[in-house]
């Protein structure tokens, strides 16, 4: 089934000065020579992206669009018009965002996370207004499960995500390590969904297993810094969060377990690879 907004498999039927016509259940649809790959033939099959141009006709382009009808894209503002703002998502025919559709009147040179969609005359669009594209009544996660997030938006309490492109869910404070931004994706983990719908995330696995995923990263990070890192049990937290994405209480538990196991020695100036010095 052709899929308007989105990539789709179809067959060249044949070919033209203007093109390549390609075959689908709601006829010919045209590929613009210019996008034409070089060498094709007809008989081939071919991925493509499926829209509707300004004349609100079948049109097919090679181009790669930064997102599909149905997913969410940090996208620049080109231009704010008397319709609503355009923005840029990699294809010729910018992606219009509806007044009614803005949270904030967007502005030339912005960036912000919209939600792709058809409107009733089956154009692609796309709405800031995330919320209302998120369900939360029904919930088939469990706690513990590793999740895909977006953050969304940022409250008194954390932030806002978006989880596995479906449910909204809050990661709270402390956990937002080195100052990410809207439209960030970060692998989670469902710390508890309440009985009022509301999910709870985040970015540590628990218990054993996170302190395991914590010694990783710190022995991989000392890898890449020729075995020493000038951070120790008295770094300011900020900093052991910009560096290493984790709490300085994971930090902590972390190099103690590293230093007992004979990973590391703790220096008074940072901890380093044991042996990484011996000549």
């Amino acid at each position: 089934m052709l899929e308007i907004g989105r990539y789709n498999e179809l067959e060249v039927k044949k070919l033209s000065p203007q093109g390549a016509y390609l075959q689908s259940e709601l006829g010919e649809i045209l590929l613009p020579r210019r996008y034409v790959p070089a060498g094709l033939q007809q008989g081939d099959r071919l991925r493509v992206f499926i829209y509707l141009d300004s004349e609100d006709r079948l049109i097919a382009t090679t181009q790669r669009a930064r997102a599909q009808v149905g997913e969410f894209a940090l996208l620049s503002v080109k231009e704010a018009g008397a319709i609503g703002a355009f923005l840029d998502w990699g294809l010729d025919k910018d992606i219009l965002v509806p007044f009614a559709e803005q949270n904030v009147p967007m502005k030339r040179g912005e960036k912000h996370l919209v939600r792709l969609y058809l409107d009733k005359s089956e154009r692609v669009s796309a709405s800031a207004r995330i919320d209302r594209f998120l369900d939360n009544e029904r919930i088939g996660l469990e706690q513990g499960q590793e999740v895909d997030l977006i953050i969304y938006q940022f409250t008194d309490l954390g932030a806002k995500v978006i989880i596995n492109g479906i449910h909204s869910g809050l990661l709270f404070k402390n956990e937002l390590y080195g100052r990410p931004g809207i439209g960030n994706r970060l692998k989670g983990y469902v710390k508890k969904v309440r009985d009022d719908k509301k999910i709870d995330v985040t970015l540590k696995k628990s218990g054993i297993q996170g302190l395991d995923t914590s010694r990783d990263r710190i022995l991989k990070t000392l890898a890449t810094t020729g075995g020493f890192l000038p951070l120790t049990d008295k770094s300011s937290p900020d900093v052991i969060a910009e560096v290493l994405k984790m709490s300085k209480k994971t930090f902590k538990k972390a190099i103690g377990g590293l230093y007992k196991d004979g990973f590391i020695d703790l220096k008074e100036e940072g901890i380093e690879i044991r042996g990484s010095r011996e000549k």
